[in-house]
Parts: structure tokens; sequence; C-alpha cells
């Protein structure tokens, strides 16, 4: 756990474990529905219990992806090929529109020249993070674990 940080991974353990109890609540809940002898409450039940199907398919892909970028950051890491973002900076510490923006061009550039490497995608996705824009950061890094995993 070299790149991500403890406290981080915790979080997001404690995060987990209280998303899966009230996921166990909502199931109770679908279930004492799905005993009742009316047939309301028995698709009532049905659809509650659609909600905790949901949320565990999507818990297993976000804690699937986590460990995917970690193991691609780590990777990026042994070979010091970290995204590292030079460039002037704001009192807050980001990079200003102007940098973030030519981080941006280079990383879009790497993708165009090997869109097939998930290193360039990864690369992509945090300098979509420096423009702020979050979903395509997000797209561009579950495409970057998509590769990843073929290239395994």
């Amino acid at each position: 756990m070299s790149v991500m940080r403890r406290p981080a991974f915790m979080a997001a353990v404690a995060t987990t474990v209280l998303a899966v109890l009230l996921l166990g609540f909502v199931t109770n809940l679908a279930w004492a529905m799905l005993q009742s002898p009316t047939a309301i409450g028995k698709v009532l039940g049905v659809l509650v219990l659609v909600i905790p199907v949901i949320a565990l398919w999507y818990l297993v892909n976000e804690w699937r992806l986590g460990i995917t970028v970690q193991r691609m950051a780590s990777r990026l890491e042994a070979q010091d090929r970290l995204p590292r973002h030079d460039g002037a900076r704001t009192a807050g510490g980001r990079l200003t529109e102007e940098a973030a923006l030519d981080v941006y061009e280079v990383a879009r550039r790497g993708v165009e020249m090997s869109p097939e490497d998930w290193a360039a995608w990864f690369h992509l996705a945090f300098a979509y993070d420096e423009v702020k824009e979050k979903a395509e950061a997000r797209k561009a890094l579950r495409h970057a674990a998509a590769l990843f995993r073929a290239a395994r």
C-alpha cells in the first residue's frame, strides 16, 4: 500500500462496512415484505430487493476499480512514471488553468499516440482531474483499468 495512504483505505473500508449494514437492513425489509400475505406486499418486496442487488453490484465494481488503480499506480511508481504535474500553481496549490490545460494537452496527445496503453489513459485521467473534468477523469480511469486487466 505504498501509493494509497492508509487513512484513505481505512475510510473506504469503513464506508463499505456502513453500506453493507444498510444493505442488510434494506434486504431484511424486503424479506419481510416478501412474507406478506398480499400480492402488493410481495411485489413491493421484490422491488425493494432490487436496491441491495444494484448497490452490491456497484460496491463490487468500485472496489475492483480501486484495487486495479492501486496496482496501476504501484507499477507506475516502481517505474518512476507516476503523473507529476509541474507548472504554475494557485495559492491553494492547484495548477493554474493554463498549466492544467498544458498538462491535459500532453496527456491527450499521449493517448492519441498510444490508444492501447493503459498508462497513457491513467495519465489522461489525472490530467482531466486537473482541468476539473471529474466525469471524464473517471471514464479515462475506468478505460485504463480495463486495458490494464486485459494486458495481464
